[in-house]
């Protein structure tokens, strides 16, 4: 693995780029976000998972990991091929720019998307693009069988054969989904910005990955899981998480070379320059809760795969930029884990000040081989965390970054330097805490099921930041 190039970066999903269209997507907010990234001197745009996210929004519980999110797909580029009018972009703007509209997208985009699909005159060159990954057909497959068994959950299926149209419709959504992310990421590169993706660890029972191979899960003879994914009681949630997600068979995936994980890592790095890999912990040991339990609480610690897996991703990760996501319940071994891996772990400066003296997570301890955060996708923004604090934790975390004026709402800037200080290789901000927004712009609350994944920025919001002031702070602290 090759050291990190000291840099930083900013964490902002597509679905929170500003537009016209209800949630962010690859069109001229990408580029103009990557035009700001560029200026201000930062290096890596770090996304979230583009899987098709479940029924909440959650892109960490898909029904196809080897699928995008067709919400993604940006609508005047389609227009501009001749597969939509104007009068139908006119009909599909949103009525806020301020949120996702989960609910409007349901009920509209998937049938505004067929009408594309059946305007395309490419329908052998979108095929023959989708055939030549096994996976996506696979997944393509998979959605269109959803469809002819009413949207029932696979084990329940009775039909078995896709319609054919259906089948295209999935086709044409990937087919234009990974052509323009491609045009994107190339615009990225050619301005000297990386992308970091996500691969969640785990997948949906009722998902492609399952349904095509079932012995890589643990589940029963009926297909159901025998036993679910979440972790245990911690900071976040006090009666743990239950995730619900089928657990690996890793016996049998080790068996075979890891070849499902191999496939997905290749499949991931061939969109974006490096990934980070969700829940890494779980590699060393996973949470495993019987699927009959009411909450996390009635789980167990179970061994993982540990550095046999690690060993497989390194070798199709070469030197690509591999993160693992080490937070939570971390023991030894799974410190051990992360060392030997020779993958960088995270730091997170939120959790900085909860009273233990020896944390990692204070930034003056970060080690040169971490990426370090502000906050992350599951935490409250900077001004909430801040805002929250009590009187004593808050003067001395202002103190510790140098800040001893009175106006403790104004000392954002001295975090953000302290950040920059640090001896971590890279830094990531999320753009909210760019901004100095509250709790209210707060991506994701884990363990509550509503109101999460809608956060999007505005363009006037965008152009409020100051280029010229992150770009300097790049340059004094050698991460330019």
């Amino acid at each position: 693995m090759k050291a990190i190039k000291r840099s930083s970066g900013v964490l902002l999903h597509v679905s929170s780029l500003h537009g016209e269209y209800s949630i962010g997507s690859f069109g001229r907010a990408a580029f103009e976000f990557i035009d700001f990234l560029a200026a201000s001197g930062f290096g890596w745009w770090q996304v979230l998972p583009f899987c098709v996210p479940d029924e909440c929004g959650s892109p960490y519980k898909s029904e196809a990991s080897f699928a995008g999110n067709p919400a993604f797909i940006d609508l005047p580029l389609l227009a501009a091929e001749g597969l939509l009018t104007a009068e139908e972009l006119a009909a599909a703007k949103q009525k806020t720019p301020y949120a996702v509209e989960t609910a409007h997208l349901a009920l509209t985009r998937e049938a505004l998307l067929r009408v594309a699909a059946a305007r395309a005159t490419n329908r052998a060159e979108i095929l023959s693009f989708v055939e030549k990954n096994a996976e996506l057909a696979n997944a393509c497959r998979f959605l269109a069988l959803k469809r002819a068994n009413g949207g029932k959950p696979w084990q329940e299926f009775t039909v078995f054969e896709p319609n054919p149209e259906d089948y295209f419709y999935f086709a044409f959504t990937q087919y234009h989904f990974l052509r323009q992310w491609a045009a994107v990421k190339s615009y990225a590169n050619a301005k000297g910005i990386s992308v970091i993706g996500d691969i969640p660890i785990y997948v949906a029972a009722d998902s492609a990955d399952v349904y095509g191979g079932r012995e890589q899960f643990l589940l029963n003879e009926n297909g159901h899981p025998t036993v679910v994914a979440g972790v245990p009681p911690d900071y976040f949630a006090a009666d743990g998480q239950l995730w619900g997600n089928p657990l690996y068979n890793y016996k049998k995936m080790k068996a075979d070379g890891f070849a499902w994980w191999r496939r997905r890592l290749s499949f991931m790095l061939e969109l974006f320059d490096g990934v980070r890999i969700d829940h890494f912990r779980g590699i060393e040991a996973f949470w495993s809760v019987p699927a009959t339990a009411k909450t996390a609480r009635e789980g167990k610690w179970v061994k993982g795969p540990g550095m046999a897996l690690v060993k497989a991703l390194r070798e199709v990760a070469g030197d690509k930029l591999i993160i693992a996501e080490d937070l939570g319940d971390i023991t030894d071994a799974v410190r051990s884990l992360v060392k030997k891996s020779g993958f960088p772990g995270m730091r997170v400066f939120q959790f900085a000040f909860l009273g233990d003296p020896a944390t990692p997570h204070l930034p003056h301890t970060y080690e040169e081989n971490a990426v370090a955060y502000t906050g992350t996708h599951d935490n409250n923004t900077l001004l909430g965390y801040v805002w929250e604090l009590d009187d004593a934790t808050r003067a001395r975390m202002l103190e510790y970054c140098g800040y001893t004026e009175g106006d403790w709402d104004k000392g954002y800037d001295a975090i953000l330097r302290t950040m920059m200080q640090s001896h971590a290789g890279l830094v990531i901000f999320p753009v909210q805490d760019l901004l100095g927004f509250g709790s209210d712009t707060r991506m994701n609350t884990p363990g509550r099921a509503e109101g999460n994944w809608a956060y999007r920025v505005t363009a006037e919001q965008l152009k409020s930041l100051d280029s010229a002031k992150y770009r300097r702070f790049n340059e004094l602290y050698g991460r330019l």
